[in-house]
């Protein structure tokens, strides 16, 4: 799929700047109209299953539904409201609701934009694409990639131990201060585990050579190619697009320091 094939740090680098445009956007229809292209540019350029994803981007829902709402209940009151809107039982001036609503839309437009480049690109190929196209140190590079690689293996190595305190009898916590109690006592041996395998990643690495030196030779190399170029102008010239579209509807507006 097309956004798949995509270099991951230019992909990295369209989407960062285009956060940083939202940030400077002040109304509501402006990031709604770029949350629905970019999600659905996220299912026609990319493989993606929609029950995950759906999974994904439901926390986002809840900040920003939180949002919404606290906005509307602790925003200054305007002495003189434009209009009183009825919004869930309640009456609230228009200029709070479309503050409101302008934050939290930001909040999901922000998140569709994270969601493409996270399910549309390999952990891998993004460290190895930081390194040869944004030069990245080698040894920060791999250092992240080493503990991002740990994690699942924690997971594994709790489930063990775990297992191991069951079989024995130890694992018989039912309130809360029992079972913080208990993980406590998981804590020692996850971190012998962890010890250990940092000693054995940082022997296996210099015995393979590595020195952490910029000059280095890839069995991967990663290119900027036309399709790039592409999808960065085609997600700015969309942004554009629509600022444009919002301006000529009467909606567009600047973030001129609102809370």
């Amino acid at each position: 799929m097309f956004l798949h094939r995509l270099n991951p740090s230019i992909k990295a680098l369209t989407i960062v700047l285009l956060e940083i445009m939202l940030a400077l956007i002040f109304d509501p229809i402006t990031p709604f109209l770029f949350m629905v292209w970019t999600i659905t540019l996220t299912f026609v350029g990319g493989n993606i299953n929609l029950k995950k994803y759906c999974l994904y981007f439901l926390p986002f829902l809840i900040i920003a539904f939180g949002m919404l709402w606290t906005t509307i209940v602790f925003a200054d009151t305007p002495k003189h409201p434009q209009e009183i809107i009825n919004f869930l039982g309640f009456n609230i001036p228009e200029e709070s609701l479309t503050t409101a609503l302008a934050l939290s839309l930001r909040v999901l437009s922000v998140a569709a934009l994270a969601l493409l480049f996270i399910f549309t690109t390999d952990t891998v190929d993004f460290i190895l694409s930081l390194i040869q196209q944004l030069k990245l140190s080698p040894k920060i590079a791999y250092g992240v990639l080493a503990g991002y690689r740990f994690l699942p293996m924690m997971k594994n190595e709790l489930f063990i131990i775990r297992s191991a305190h069951r079989v024995r009898g130890f694992d018989q916590a039912k309130t809360l201060r029992g079972k913080w109690n208990q993980y406590k006592t998981f804590s020692i041996p996850l971190l012998a585990s962890a010890i250990r395998k940092a000693e054995r990643t940082a022997m296996a690495m210099e015995s393979k050579g590595f020195t952490g030196d910029k000059n280095r030779t890839f069995y991967r190399l990663f290119s900027i190619s036309s399709h790039d170029w592409f999808f960065s102008i085609l997600m700015v010239t969309a942004f554009l697009g629509i600022v444009y579209l919002s301006w000529h509807l009467g909606y567009f507006q600047w973030y001129s320091g609102e809370l």
